[in-house]
């Protein structure tokens, strides 16, 4: 800033200081110590404050910079001038002053951020717990010459993604090394889609960074559409040409902040985004001349599923994280749980009013899932209610008629919006028309333990491909049912068949339970008589289908 002293600013040229070129400097002592040196110096420079007088200066930031593309106030694509060129930013009030940034700002997903007041108290893991996985994600944060650049962390329905990110992001922060961070959230209107992501990043990168944030609001000035652009465009002119501008004015990008985070991807709205994003991340920002290293979280579901597949387009190009095949939460579990139990002891005065049985069977019933027994803690732990109390409801429950209680209301709330997708999404095909998807859902999750038909072997079991067969659906017509489920079950090679798991009993509990799956409900019955009608259409179509079980078929 320049302030005059006595009351009026000094006068210059609209842009004066972008649009003078220097021409080659002249050393400090030739300046300064040989008048004719001096006279040779001003006759071929410009002078930024030329003829002013009665003036301080404060909060100035100086830049020199070669091929740095400045607005001249031309027409299109007169936009760049080669040469050295210097400009003088006012480093505390950019945002005042630059429309650009102003445009940014109101692109920007406050919601999102790891500290932001719309996440207060995030749930992130205890010092003792998670303790393999969150060293393998900061060694590899800190290893800043490991062959990749990106991270996924894939892994079922509440299995502690969100937690081990905030975690990271928190970490990263004390080392002073987090560049972005981004959480989705389906239920945050502000973070329910990919549209803010590359701009709240660009906005994170250019808030620590004066001389970027200075080249990222030139960006926007010089493309004011650049928001209604794919975000390949984005990421390339927000954030990969203003770093790179800022690596050829001599600043070493192995010193900026460099870790970036991305939560909840399968939160977002349209998995056709969720795909464009990635492929904006693979295009853009895994090379070898920026600094990022990037870590996405996600559900296993289309989208990154898809691109972590033997020959998808990350497959080599991530490391790869399975939370739920590779790390066993369950002593971590138990050791959550124990701590709070006894928190919530000493606020009632009764270290006693748990147990070491109530622990385990919570544990178990968890399936190695953090969302379960952090749902059971956040029911008992609500200072209005008698935490023994409500201990026992969970311990006992079982649903009747006018229960009240719902222990697990935020757990249900997270099934039925996973399915609600799924459900939507399937139903969307044109080759899918007129199909129930719970129904078939419902047929396949049955299976599982078996369909009560009459043979000699009691339950009936069949291959999860064999039941679509029956159910008169095309080949690999399971992989389709559940392709937006994968955080909740996974299709599983057993003894050459396919069968189903689930990651979670509590989402076969959802589904059996009229009062908790509510309209989402199908009782077994209109499963039973849909596979029925099904297998007698199949012995009408192909006779050879009841020869196969000779002469006690198994209906």
């Amino acid at each position: 800033m320049v302030e005059s002293l006595q009351g009026a600013a000094p006068s210059m040229p609209n842009n004066q200081h972008l649009r003078q070129p220097l021409h080659q400097p002249l050393h400090a002592q030739q300046c300064y110590g040989d008048p004719a040196a001096r006279r040779v110096h001003e006759a071929t420079t410009t002078s930024f404050l030329a003829g002013a007088s009665g003036f301080r200066m404060r909060d100035i930031h100086y830049h020199e910079a070669s091929h740095l593309p400045v607005n001249r106030g031309g027409g299109a694509g007169d936009n760049s001038i080669d040469g050295t060129w210097k400009f003088i930013q006012n480093r505390n009030n950019v945002s005042t002053e630059s429309p650009g940034w102003e445009l940014l700002l109101k692109r920007t997903a406050a919601n999102a951020l790891h500290n932001s007041r719309a996440r207060f108290d995030a749930p992130k893991c205890d010092e003792d717990t998670r303790v393999e996985v969150t060293d393998e994600l900061m060694e590899w944060i800190e290893d800043r010459y490991a062959p990749q650049q990106l991270l996924c962390m894939t892994g079922a329905a509440g299995s502690g993604k969100s937690c081990l990110q905030q975690t990271a992001a928190e970490k990263c922060t004390r080392k002073n090394i987090l560049a972005a961070s981004f959480f989705l959230s389906a239920a945050d209107a502000t973070r329910n889609t990919v549209d803010p992501v590359i701009t709240t990043i660009a906005y994170q990168l250019g808030r620590g960074n004066p001389t970027l944030k200075w080249l990222i609001k030139t960006a926007i000035e010089r493309d004011a559409l650049i928001f209604d652009q794919s975000l390949e465009a984005q990421t390339t002119a927000l954030i990969v040409r203003p770093v790179e501008d800022l690596r050829d004015m001599g600043t070493d990008l192995m010193s900026l902040p460099y870790v970036i985070l991305i939560d909840g991807l399968d939160e977002a709205r349209d998995v056709d985004r969720q795909a464009e994003l990635l492929t904006a991340i693979r295009q853009c920002l895994l090379v070898d001349n920026l600094p990022f290293r990037i870590i996405v979280a996600s559900r296993p579901e289309w989208a990154i599923h898809s691109a972590l597949l033997p020959g998808g387009h990350l497959r080599d190009m991530a490391y790869h994280i399975q939370l739920s095949d590779k790390y066993d939460a369950t002593a971590d579990m138990r050791r959550y749980l124990r701590r709070r139990f006894e928190d919530i002891g000493l606020r009632i005065n009764n270290v006693n009013w748990f147990s070491e049985d109530d622990i385990e069977i919570l544990v178990q019933a968890g399936s190695g899932q953090f969302i379960y027994v952090a749902t059971v803690y956040k029911y008992i732990s609500d200072r209005r209610a008698s935490p023994a109390a409500r201990l026992t409801t969970v311990l006992t429950w079982t649903p009747h008629a006018g229960q009240v209680a719902k222990p697990f209301e935020v757990l249900d709330r997270l099934y039925r919006s996973i399915l609600l997708a799924a459900k939507d999404t399937y139903e969307a095909v044109d080759t899918h028309h007129g199909r129930d998807f719970l129904s078939l859902l419902r047929a396949q999750l049955i299976n599982i333990t078996g369909f009560k038909i009459r043979t000699s072997f009691g339950r009936m079991v069949f291959p999860a491909d064999v039941l679509s067969v029956l159910l008169n659906l095309e080949a690999q017509a399971e992989e389709a049912l559940i392709s937006d489920l994968r955080s909740l079950v996974v299709l599983e090679p057993d003894d050459g068949f396919l069968r189903l798991r689930l990651y979670h009993k509590s989402f076969s509990d959802f589904l059996e339970e009229p009062s908790r799956a509510k309209d989402l409900f199908v009782p077994e019955s209109r499963v039973y008589t849909h596979l029925a009608k099904c297998m007698m259409q199949c012995i009408i179509e192909c006779p050879l289908f009841l020869t196969a079980w000779g002469h006690n078929p198994p209906f």
